[in-house]
């Protein structure tokens, strides 16, 4: 039985969730599944942190988590799950698209079934990144733990489906790791440790030797699909801005980010064809600029503050129980760090072109 095949079978006497309203325009979803099926494609599994942490964080000793209101407002149920928005995520809107799942939930949710296994999990956790170290600043769960985690996983679909099974599914997942940011904000630029180390440039550096690690780890356990989302323009983020003093976006950061996501692009040409890996690039950088500079091409009017309280400094703890806007959709950021559901259905249509273009044509 195919890994696609056993899907279906699991999945037996479930409708395909319904397409996600205003994601990818332009995109034919029912082309994309259609391509999804020919590749076998099985599920979608993901690293990262607050961009596509699902809840990971919910049971760990750390204050950086968002199961608590406002944070879910507009997720099914009006549920404060975990994630850093007021809905669903991009990886969420991917699985969709796919076809096999509403919402691709955390691996550490102990409401997860072993039944759910086989659909994709995010073991991502919301203040990580690619140097563990960023990670170790929050109490949160690194990189290097990520894998292992993805190795437990492993274990688990094998005694679920069969050591073959299990194999063929993770051969024929899309994995997506997106991260970065807190490597930045959260560590490099407020921490003292990593600048007495390394130069700007020389931490870039550090970052993609890390993340090229963890691919040859993941390709080593058996993935051959894989999406990089690239770092944001930090230098937009309300908080930013409001640290900065400044109106406008701060350019230093903005291009500590363009220069990196740079490095991503050239090491993803260098280590597809060396591993034998299907790579994709997702522009987050691109898209979130463009957002940000032509709003209305998005139906979008605030571009410089969250949501969320003030829209200036709250995220996470501090946006706990605060007042909201009236219309999140209107808004490029949820709170002063994290974009909106409606942001990150923008974000969805590039990665899924991204998945059509690079890992299924």
């Amino acid at each position: 039985m195919t890994a696609a095949a056993l899907i279906l079978f699991l999945t037996a006497g479930m409708s395909l969730a319904p397409l996600p309203t205003g994601v990818a325009v332009g995109m034919d979803i029912s082309k994309l599944r259609q391509l999804a099926r020919k590749n076998n494609v099985s599920c979608i599994l993901v690293f990262g942190d607050s961009s596509v942490d699902p809840g990971n964080n919910n049971i760990l000793p750390t204050r950086m988590k968002g199961n608590f209101p406002p944070y879910g407002l507009n997720f099914f149920g009006g549920r404060s799950t975990g994630r850093f928005s007021d809905g669903r995520l991009a990886t969420d809107f991917i699985g969709e698209a796919i076809g096999y799942t509403k919402v691709i939930p955390g691996f550490l949710d102990p409401a997860l079934k072993k039944a759910d296994l086989p659909h994709g999990v995010s073991f991502a956790s919301a203040a990580s990144g690619y140097d563990d170290f960023t990670a170790n600043l929050s109490s949160v769960i690194s990189l290097r733990n990520q894998l292992k985690y993805f190795m437990h996983y492993k274990i688990h679909m094998g005694k679920l489906v069969g050591k073959k099974a299990a194999e063929e599914i993770i051969r024929s997942s899309v994995v997506v790791m997106s991260m970065g940011t807190n490597d930045f904000i959260q560590n490099y630029y407020l921490d003292q440790t990593r600048p007495s180390q390394y130069t700007i440039e020389e931490y870039q550096n550090f970052l993609i030797t890390c993340m090229s690690s963890a691919i040859e780890v993941i390709h080593k356990l058996g993935t051959r699909k894989l999406v990089i989302v690239g770092v944001p323009p930090i230098g937009c983020m309300p908080l930013v801005r409001t640290l900065m003093d400044t109106t406008s976006c701060y350019e230093e950061y903005n291009r500590a980010s363009a220069t990196f996501n740079s490095k991503i692009k050239h090491t993803l040409k260098a280590l597809g064809p060396t591993l034998a890996m299907k790579t994709a690039y997702v522009d987050a950088y691109g898209i979130i600029q463009k957002a940000i500079d032509n709003p209305k091409k998005y139906g979008l009017i605030e571009t410089s503050k969250g949501c969320c309280g003030t829209g200036t400094v709250e995220y996470g703890e501090s946006c706990r129980g605060l007042s909201t806007c009236k219309d999140p959709t209107k808004y490029v950021f949820w709170d002063a760090v994290h974009p909106t559901e409606k942001m990150y259905k923008i974000l969805a249509n590039e990665a899924i072109a991204s998945l059509a273009t690079d890992l299924l044509s």
